[in-house]
This record gives C-alpha cells, sequence and structure tokens, in this order.
C-alpha cells in the first residue's frame, strides 16, 4: 500500500499529467466510438493543423494570467498581424515581401502588447479594461484598414516563408504539419522561461503578491510591460500561422479564438488567481479544446450534445486538476476504492 501511495505522490509531481491524462481517455473514447476515424492519422495531422494557432496564444495567455493579469486583445492581434502580412505580401511584388511582412507583423505584435502593457503598468488601468479596449479598437482599425475586406494570398504557399512556419515536414512517412513543430517549440522555451528563468520567476511572485515582489527588488511596472509586449508577439505570430495556413486574410480572423485560448489555460491548471501556471497542462489542455467538436461529430452524436460534452470533460479536467494540485488524489482514491468495496478497511486508520 505504500508503495502504491508513493507511486501517487511521485505522479503527482509530474506537471500536466491529469490534463494529458484526459486527452489520452478522450482519445481513447473516440477510438472505440468512431474507430473509422480515429484510427487512422489522418485526423490527427489534422489536429495538428488546426490547433497551433489558439495553442500559440495560450501558451502566451498562460504567462499573463500567472502574473494575476488579464488580456483580451490578442484576438484583435491575430487579426491585425494576419492583415500586415497580406498587405505587404499583396503591395510589394519581391521576393523580400514575405520576411518583411512577417517581421512587420510581429513589431505591431510588439507594439500593441507595450500599449497594453503601458495602460496598464504606469497608468494603472485594470487589465481587463484596457486590453478590451484595445480588442475593439484594434479590430476596428483592421477592419478600416482593410475596408472590410479579404485578401487572398495563394501565391505565398511558393515562398520560403510557408514552407518553414505551415510547410510539411515528413516524420517516417507522415507529413507533420510545421506550425505543430513551432507550437511544441515554443511551448519548451516558454516552460524553461516560466520555471528555470528570472523573467518566470518575477511572474509568479508579482501574481501571488504584486507588494511582496516589490519589496523583494522586482521591478513590477517593468516586468508586466515586458509581460504584455510578449504576449503582443506571440498573438501576431500566432496570427501569422493562420494566415499563411489557409493563404487568405480575412477582417474577423481569430474572433473565435478568445473563449477556447481561456479554457484550454484554465483547464490546464493555471490558477486564476495568479501566482501558479502550468505551460505543460495549457499544451495538453488546447489539443483538448481543438479535439472536442471535431470529435463528438465525428461520433455521428447530434449536434445539439456538442457543448455538453465538451462541458463534461472540461468539468472533470479542472476537478482533476484541483485533486491532483491540492494533494487530494492518494484520500480520493481510498475513498473510491473503499466504495467499491466496502468491506475493507479505509487505509486511513491502518495500522492505528
Amino acid at each position: 500500500m505504500k508503495k502504491g501511495t508513493s507511486l501517487l505522490k511521485f505522479l503527482t509531481r509530474i506537471e500536466g499529467l491529469p490534463v494529458a491524462a484526459v486527452l489520452a481517455v478522450l482519445y481513447g473514447v473516440l477510438i472505440i466510438v468512431a474507430p473509422r476515424v480515429f484510427t487512422g492519422f489522418r485526423i490527427y495531422m489534422s489536429f495538428l493543423q488546426t490547433v497551433p494557432p489558439v495553442l500559440v496564444c495560450a501558451l502566451g495567455l498562460t504567462l499573463v494570467i500567472t502574473a494575476g493579469e488579464i488580456d483580451l486583445s490578442f484576438p484583435a492581434i491575430v487579426a491585425l498581424s494576419g492583415f500586415i502580412f497580406a498587405w505587404v505580401f499583396k503591395k510589394f511584388d519581391a521576393p523580400w515581401a514575405p520576411w518583411a511582412g512577417f517581421i512587420l507583423a510581429l513589431a505591431c505584435g510588439a507594439l500593441v502588447g507595450y500599449i497594453n502593457g503601458l495602460l496598464v503598468a504606469k497608468i494603472g488601468v485594470p487589465s481587463i479594461m484596457a486590453t478590451l479596449a484595445a480588442q475593439f479598437f484594434w479590430y476596428g482599425a483592421t477592419i478600416l484598414l482593410a475596408n472590410g475586406l479579404q485578401l487572398n494570398i495563394k501565391d505565398v504557399t511558393t515562398s520560403i516563408v510557408h514552407t518553414i512556419f505551415v510547410g510539411r515536414i515528413n516524420i517516417g512517412q507522415v507529413p507533420v504539419p510545421m506550425q505543430a513543430i513551432w507550437a511544441l517549440g515554443l511551448a519548451i522555451f516558454l516552460w524553461f522561461i516560466l520555471n528555470r528563468h528570472k523573467f518566470g520567476e518575477e511572474i509568479m511572485f508579482i501574481g501571488d503578491n504584486a507588494n511582496v515582489a516589490r519589496v523583494m527588488g522586482i521591478d513590477v511596472v517593468a516586468t508586466r510591460i515586458k509581460l504584455f509586449t510578449v504576449m503582443g508577439v506571440i498573438a501576431a505570430f500566432a496570427g501569422l500561422l493562420l494566415t499563411l495556413e489557409i493563404n487568405v486574410f480575412f477582417p474577423t480572423q481569430g474572433s473565435g479564438f478568445l473563449l477556447p485560448t481561456m479554457a484550454a489555460v484554465f483547464i490546464g491548471g493555471t490558477s486564476i488567481a495568479g501566482g501558479l501556471g502550468s505551460i505543460t497542462g495549457t499544451f495538453f489542455g488546447a489539443y483538448i479544446i481543438g479535439s472536442l467538436e471535431a470529435g463528438v461529430v465525428a461520433t455521428t452524436i447530434s449536434g445539439y450534445w456538442v457543448q455538453l460534452i465538451e462541458g463534461i470533460v472540461m468539468g472533470a479536467s479542472v476537478v482533476l486538476n484541483i485533486i491532483i494540485e491540492e494533494g487530494h488524489i492518494a484520500t480520493t482514491f481510498n475513498r473510491i476504492r473503499h466504495w467499491v468495496r466496502p468491506d475493507q478497511p479505509n487505509t486511513k486508520y491502518e495500522g492505528n
């Protein structure tokens, strides 16, 4: 019994384990109920193609929420960056145009994030209000600049930028989308930033208690400005991945990102109160969100059930996360075992 308890304690130390377990169970259930779809590799390649833009936004938002802040402007940055890239690409018919558009889009994302940071850290506007205003403003600016029209950039498929960021790389005989590789690389990088770098420590200290962080010598204002700037760059990168993949810019792109992104972050175990964030949990959480709707549709269940099932899976992920994070997994396991076999004594009292 002690070995079992020790194993449970060891498993609880693995970051993102409960979310990964939920994802594995989800795929297992989908394989059983929709074997024709989920026993082939194509559906998983589809997830690797469509999930990364939301995942990238969720990784950046994890840092922001860990710092006790919120950013609601990233969907507008997704649209703005897509427009800037598409406009530069169509305006300048030159080999350097894709790279120029890419860099300019990232720079504009950084600028929007920097302005958000100034509003929050310097002026003292609550982040929810500052970024909500930015969301409306930059979406409106993007629509005005684009005259409400979409831009077709199908010729971008011949550029090296397209190949590098959303091309396909063969692993064995399976063509894996490059955006999935970039999202994985970003997740690894941000994990080290949050858990092994001074900037990550400052983010967690600020999220736990900003006043204590100031006493400890952390420049809270500068850190918050950097944080929102980084979020702006990451959101712009997500917009570029989306635009390059679909080969078109449309004015409302990114408008459906807000709720799935936030759901991925909170399912992943990041504390809404700040001070605790999980990049690994967010990574798996994004694939749970990205797989649910397609999975439910593939089972031929009525579309009316989609949101209900999504709510059940999300709730299960959050509950499992709480049980593990608070160290109650062994107690919960013992209670379940006692309910299943009531004739056996509760291990809590064994040895007394």
